[in-house]
């Protein structure tokens, strides 16, 4: 992407940011004078940034913001790239997510990096980190629940009172194995970090093209976390009747789950295109993060 290709710039914005007001109106100063127009969702306040800071930001519907911009910008953590990544369609837009505190896994740039960051943009002087996705269906019986994109993981799981449920697997229609567990994750190598890691799954380098199947508190406690690949089909079919079980999305988005429901899992056509700092590496991030070595 260069220069002269970035003209329209989405903005996400992390709810009750204290100090999102000001850093709105800098930046569509900014980037008003380098030709560009700054767009945000019905969610930005706009009246409340115009009467205080008068700097006006464009509105555009929040599942059409990623196909009617060039770059999105992120100001929140984690939590608001998660959310972004399933507003952005079959758009394949690069994002930028700004942390307002210290690293994320996904945020990876500090406040104070904002403006040296999108000068590289600008300029071209970027790389971007293809972060694959799982599309999800929920059956049941011949009805489709939901079909959504996930960026972290699947999760099915049991509520607090819950007897341990019975989940069967399959990857590509050949049976895998019937878990009696809590519940069981699949997780993107993005995701890995998440609820995988607290469950006892692996870290998976972002760019492998993997995803694992973790059992939460499995029963028989050789059933340990299973790594396939990610263009394989992963169907879950709840066996356990008349429990309390649910089917998470990402931990944003949750489905209740009746007995025989089947969670089918591919390789999403599209990829969470993530703009990374050209100074730092992974390693660093799972350092501070993780606490390696303290």
């Amino acid at each position: 992407m260069t220069r002269s290709s970035i003209k329209r710039v989405g903005i996400v914005l992390k709810p009750h940011q204290p100090d999102a007001l000001k850093t709105i109106c800098e930046l569509t100063t900014w980037l008003a004078e380098r030709g560009i127009t700054l767009f945000g969702g019905p969610e930005i306040e706009r009246g409340r940034i115009e009467q205080q800071t008068g700097c006006a930001v464009k509105e555009v519907k929040p599942d059409e913001l990623a196909a009617s911009v060039d770059l999105i910008l992120v100001l929140g953590g984690d939590g608001t790239m998660i959310a972004t990544a399933r507003l952005m369609g079959d758009t394949e837009v690069p994002v930028l997510g700004v942390n307002y505190g210290g690293l994320g896994y996904l945020a990876e740039f500090r406040i104070e990096e904002l403006y040296t960051a999108l000068e590289s943009i600008l300029a071209g002087n970027y790389r971007v980190d293809k972060r694959v996705m799982l599309a999800v269906e929920l059956l049941r019986g011949g009805e489709n629940v939901t079909r959504n994109r996930v960026l972290n993981d699947v999760v099915i799981n049991k509520s607090a009172l819950a007897r341990i449920i019975e989940i069967e697997a399959y990857l590509n229609q050949q049976f895998v194995n019937s878990f009696r567990a809590d519940g069981l994750i699949v997780s993107t190598p993005t995701g890995s970090t998440a609820y995988n890691l607290s469950a006892g799954g692996p870290v998976i380098f972002p760019s492998m093209n993997a995803v694992v199947i973790t059992p939460i508190c499995p029963f028989t406690l050789s059933n340990r976390p299973i790594v396939v690949p990610d263009d394989a089909v992963i169907e879950l079919r709840l066996k356990t009747e008349l429990e309390d079980v649910a089917l998470t999305l990402d931990g944003q988005a949750g489905f209740s789950l009746n007995v025989e429901d089947r969670v089918v899992i591919r390789k999403s056509r599209t990829t969470f295109n993530l703009v990374q700092p050209t100074n730092r590496n992974y390693f660093e991030v799972l350092r501070d993060k993780l606490r390696w070595g303290r």
